[in-house]
C-alpha cells in the first residue's frame, strides 16, 4: 500500500466544515469543499508520490494496467479504473439526476459524437450506478414513492394549475411519466406563477415544508414540485443509498462515503441552473415505484460490513479495528482503495503498510496480497465488484 492524496473539489453546494473535520483540519474552511476525490478519474485524478513528486494515477493506470488493475479487471474494464471514491459534503440541495444504463450511456455517447460539449448529456460510453453510505446524518430524494402519496401531496396545496398531475398520479405508477413531463414541460414563463401559489398556499406538513425549502433554494425551478415524487429518505451513520440506472434522485444535506462506477454520464431533472433535456431524462428514467431505497449494513466478518450491489464495477467494505477486533484480513482483490473514516489504521497488502490517520487514504495495486487492517479506527475499502 502506498498513500493516496486526492484533491477536493469546490463546488458551492459544499460544505466549510464536514471534510475538514474528517481531515482535523480548523473549520471553517476558506471555500465550500463539496468532494473529495480518490480514484483515477480524469477531471479530478488522485496521485502518489514518485521521486518527490506527485504523480496522477489517472496516469499510471493508463500505462501500467497490469501492475495497477490485474488481468481481470483489465480484461474487462479496459485500461481504466473501474470506480471512483468520494467523500461528498453538501450544505445545500444538488440537482435532481438520474444516470444511463451501460446500453443507453454507449448508444447516447455514439450519437452524439461531434456535437459541442454544452449539447452533449453523455460525456463517456460508461453508466454510473451509485451506493452512498451516510458518515453524518444525511438527507436525500430517491426514487419514485406511492404516486398516490405524491398525488395527495401535490393535492393539499389547492393550486388548480396541478390538477392534472395530481389526476395522472392517481392512476398509479403508469402516470408517473406524464406527472414528471408535466412538471418539468411548464413553460418557462409561467413557472413563477405557479411555484408563487403553491409557496402561497396554506399547506402544511414534511412535503410542503420541503417544497418551500427547495423553492427558496431553485426559485422558479419545477424541481421542487418534482421532489414530492420521491422518496424523502434521512439516513443516519452506516445507512446507504443504492442508486442504480433510471433512479430520479438528489443530495440534500450530510456527508457521506460514496462509491460509482467511474462516468460522468448525468441527466439532470431540475434544482439546478444547468441545462434540462427533458426528452432525454424521461428516456433513461424507470417509471417505477422503489419500495425502500435505504440499505443497512450488512455483517461479513467480525468487525467488517458491506452494502452488496447487483454490479461489478465496485464493492464497498467497512472494516472497524480496537480493542474487541485489533486486526481484520479481507480477502479482497487489488485494485484496493482505502480511506480511514476515523482514528488511526494502518493497511498492509504484503507490499508495504501505510498508517492513515482520519481523512487520509491509501491504494493498493492488483498485486498485493489479501489486505491487513489494524490499529485503533474504521476503514472504507473500495475494489472492483470482480470476484
Amino acid at each position: 500500500m502506498e498513500p493516496l492524496y486526492g484533491p477536493i473539489r469546490d463546488y458551492a453546494w459544499g460544505s466549510r466544515s464536514a471534510i475538514a473535520l474528517l481531515q482535523g483540519r480548523s473549520v471553517p474552511s476558506e471555500g465550500p469543499e463539496a468532494e473529495l476525490w480518490l480514484g483515477a478519474h480524469p477531471g479530478a485524478p488522485a496521485s502518489v508520490a514518485r521521486a518527490g513528486l506527485r504523480v496522477s494515477l489517472c496516469d499510471l493506470v493508463r500505462d501500467e494496467p497490469g501492475q495497477w488493475l490485474g488481468q481481470r479487471v483489465s480484461d474487462r474494464f479496459g485500461s481504466r479504473l473501474p470506480f471512483l471514491l468520494k467523500v461528498l459534503a453538501a450544505d445545500a440541495p444538488l440537482s435532481l439526476q438520474a444516470h444511463p444504463d451501460a446500453e443507453q450511456a454507449r448508444a447516447g455517447f455514439a450519437a452524439q459524437a461531434g456535437r459541442p460539449e454544452g449539447e452533449r448529456n453523455y460525456s463517456d460510453p460508461h453508466h454510473k450506478p451509485e451506493l452512498l453510505v451516510a458518515l453524518t446524518p444525511f438527507e436525500a430524494l430517491c426514487g419514485f414513492r406511492d404516486p398516490a402519496e405524491s398525488a395527495e401531496a401535490l393535492a393539499a396545496f389547492g393550486v388548480p394549475e396541478l390538477a392534472p398531475v395530481v389526476e395522472a398520479l392517481r392512476a398509479g405508477p403508469a402516470g408517473l411519466r406524464t406527472a414528471v413531463r408535466t412538471l418539468l414541460g411548464w413553460p418557462v414563463e409561467q413557472r413563477d406563477e405557479l411555484l408563487g401559489a403553491v409557496l402561497a398556499s396554506s399547506a402544511d406538513g414534511p412535503d410542503a415544508e420541503l417544497v418551500r425549502r427547495l423553492a427558496k433554494a431553485y426559485p422558479a425551478d419545477p424541481g421542487a414540485l418534482v421532489a414530492l415524487l420521491l422518496h424523502h429518505v434521512r439516513l443516519v451513520a452506516g445507512e446507504g443509498i443504492w442508486m442504480p440506472a433510471g433512479n430520479l434522485h438528489a443530495y440534500l444535506s450530510g456527508c457521506g462515503v460514496e462509491i460509482m462506477a467511474a462516468s460522468d454520464n448525468v441527466l439532470r431533472g431540475g434544482l439546478t441552473p444547468k441545462r434540462v433535456d427533458v426528452d432525454e431524462l424521461l428516456r433513461v428514467l424507470r417509471f417505477e415505484v422503489l419500495d425502500d431505497p435505504v440499505r443497512a449494513a450488512q455483517p461479513v466478518g467480525p468487525g467488517v460490513d458491506c452494502w452488496p450491489v447487483p454490479v461489478d464495477d465496485f464493492a464497498l467494505h467497512r472494516v472497524r479495528v480496537g480493542a474487541e477486533v485489533p486486526s481484520v484480513t479481507l480477502p479482497l482483490p487489488g485494485p484496493r482503495v482505502v480511506l480511514c473514516g476515523g482514528g488511526s489504521i494502518t493497511v498492509d497488502d504484503g507490499a508495504g503498510a501505510v498508517t492513515l490517520a482520519s481523512g487520509e487514504a491509501a491504494i493498493g495495486t492488483a498485486a498485493g496480497e489479501p489486505l491487513r487492517v489494524s490499529g485503533a479506527g474504521e476503514a472504507y475499502v473500495a475494489t472492483s465488484g470482480l470476484r
